[in-house]
Order: structure tokens, then C-alpha cells, then sequence
């Protein structure tokens, strides 16, 4: 073999061996079916936790996406996918809807003690031997990334309840885990509804009010199916800012669920329209991303191309503090 054939060959196998070496910042999006453990009166429960990991092993944030009342974590597995695939990490638990010691996602009686032990997850998401990190270590392994740590910052997202329930949490992480609290960059609630008991969401709410905490809603029109809008009232009441997200003008309850819901959302709340799950996707995760990086994306907000277009096009309306 001549000297300019045997370095024509090294270089090709320079090149192979190369384009052989996986990049360490990319990997295949994996979803791992896990559980946390969680105080419940005088036991402790340990509910199931979905994990959606995206195909980075450096997260833009985590987020905690909590489904609504009498549903499920597999009903926001499609919001989910869509925070997934944006560069996010998604832990989705299941909490109960009804329980005998008030340990539910929905205030039925005084579901209080309950939610600050589920804030106790972000508030001590950084000590390796409690709830979050131990469940997020043994998703981690099944996925393939033992021995990566959660992102420093948090998203909280709320479905129905689930809004409710994580405006509470991050009031809580205000006053009992300031370094978390820190770190938790937005809430985002999704046609959010108040519990029939207590007043979780006026103290979330008027807590939050004193911080600079990012909070959007998406909501949709006022119908039986979401107690006539009462979170998205509640929510206009207690923040005097003057963009608080949109509503749908013609959405359905059951839009933050997209495809991953099911006929006992449709058959109470109705059919979502492809639009605006689309525009509910679009804006929550854009919105997500924007307070995560500390931008704005103008599209995305009221002048912006995308928003606007949708603003003309009758499929939103903006919601602004009484």
C-alpha cells in the first residue's frame, strides 16, 4: 500500500472512530413509569410518578405537572411529551381525589397538611435521601442516566385542582423553603378551579402576590365544567398585574389534556378543538422556556406575532388583574 493510500485510510478511520464517540450532551428522550413516597396521616403512600426525560442530560428545568381532580398523571402525558421535548424535565405524580385522611389533589375538607408534605418535595429536592431525589435517582438508572442530579430550577403547572394545588405548594416553598422558592421560576395554570372547601388558592394567590414569581393562566370560557371559571376568577381577583395569560375563547376543560385525555373529561367539559390545543401547547411552553432563560420571546405576548394572530383570529382573549 502506497504512504498516500495508508494516510488516506487512517483518516477515514480517524473520521469513523469520531463520529463514534456519542456526544455527552445528547441522549434519546426516555420515559420511566416511577413512584415517590409521600406522609399521608398516619401512613406514608407512595403514589405512582411518571418521569419524562428529554434528549439532553442538561435539562433547561424541571416540571412539576400535576393533573386535576378525579384524573389521572397518563391524562397530562401529552402536555408532558410537549415540555419533553423542549428541553425539559417532567415528573407528572398521581395524587388521590378522594381519601380518608384528606391526603388529595382537590380540598374536599382540609387538604392542607397534605399539600405542604408534596412541597416538601421541591423544598428538599437537594438532600439525596428524601422523596424527590430518591425517586428521581431510581428514574434516572431505568433511564439509563444514573448518576445525573434534578436541575436547579422548578416550573409548577397545574391542570383543574392540580392549579389550585400548586399555587398552594409554591406559597408554601415561600414560606418554609425560601433557597427552593428561589429557584422555582414559574407557575403555570391550566383552566384552574377552586376546591369546594377552604380557601387554598385565595392563600396561595395573596401569598404569591408579594413576590415577583412569574404566574399565567390559560383558561377556558366559564361552564359548569370548570365551576364557572372560579380559578381563573380567583386568580384575576388576587393579582393586580397586567397580563395574567389568555382564555380560550372556545376551549374546553379538558384542552391542557390533549390528546392523553379521555371520554369522562369529554363527556362533562366537551371536545377540545385541535386549535386550541395547539395555542395552549404553544403558550405554555414557550412561556415555560421564557422564564426559565429570563427572556421574552415578544411572539409569544401581547404585540407579538403568534399571540397577536391568535388575538385576531378569535381564539384568545387576554387576561389581565382586577
Amino acid at each position: 500500500m502506497s504512504l498516500s493510500l495508508r494516510r488516506a485510510s487512517a483518516a477515514l478511520a480517524l473520521s469513523i472512530s469520531l463520529l463514534a464517540v456519542p456526544n455527552p450532551a445528547h441522549a434519546a428522550a426516555v420515559e420511566v413509569d416511577g413512584e415517590i413516597s409521600v406522609p399521608c396521616g398516619p401512613a406514608t403512600y407512595t403514589p405512582d410518578a411518571d418521569w419524562y426525560f428529554p434528549a439532553t442530560t442538561s435539562p433547561k428545568a424541571l416540571v412539576y405537572l400535576q393533573h386535576g381532580f378525579s384524573r389521572s398523571n397518563a391524562n397530562v402525558a401529552d402536555l408532558a411529551r410537549k415540555y419533553q421535548a423542549a428541553g425539559f424535565l417532567v415528573f407528572t405524580p398521581n395524587l388521590p381525589s378522594t381519601d380518608l385522611y384528606g391526603c388529595t389533589v382537590n380540598n374536599t375538607g382540609n387538604n392542607t397538611v397534605f399539600l405542604s408534605s408534596v412541597a416538601a418535595w421541591i423544598g428538599q429536592a437537594t438532600d439525596t435521601g428524601k422523596a424527590l431525589a430518591t425517586s428521581y435517582a431510581a428514574a434516572a438508572k431505568t433511564a439509563g442516566r444514573a448518576g445525573s442530579t434534578l436541575p436547579a430550577n422548578y416550573i409548577l403547572a397545574g391542570h383543574s385542582a392540580g392549579g389550585e394545588a400548586v399555587t398552594y405548594i409554591a406559597n408554601v416553598l415561600r414560606t418554609t423553603y425560601p433557597a427552593a422558592f428561589a429557584n422555582l421560576k414559574y407557575v403555570q395554570l391550566l383552566d384552574p378551579v377552586k376546591s369546594p372547601s377552604g380557601s387554598n388558592m385565595a392563600t396561595g394567590l395573596n401569598g404569591l402576590a408579594t413576590s415577583a414569581l412569574p404566574i399565567l393562566a390559560i383558561s377556558s370560557p366559564p361552564y359548569l365544567a370548570n365551576s364557572n371559571a372560579s380559578g381563573t376568577v380567583e386568580l384575576t381577583a388576587d393579582l393586580d398585574r397586567p397580563f395574567l395569560g389568555v382564555r380560550l375563547t372556545t376551549g374546553s376543560h379538558c384542552d391542557a389534556e390533549g390528546a392523553s385525555t379521555n371520554f369522562l373529561c369529554t363527556l362533562t367539559a366537551g371536545t377540545s378543538k385541535a386549535r386550541n390545543v395547539t395555542a395552549l401547547q404553544t403558550l405554555a411552553v414557550n412561556w415555560a422556556a421564557d422564564a426559565t432563560a429570563g427572556t421574552t420571546t415578544a411572539s409569544y405576548y401581547p404585540g407579538g406575532t403568534y399571540y397577536q394572530s391568535l388575538l385576531t383570529g378569535g381564539v384568545i382573549e387576554t387576561l389581565t388583574g382586577n
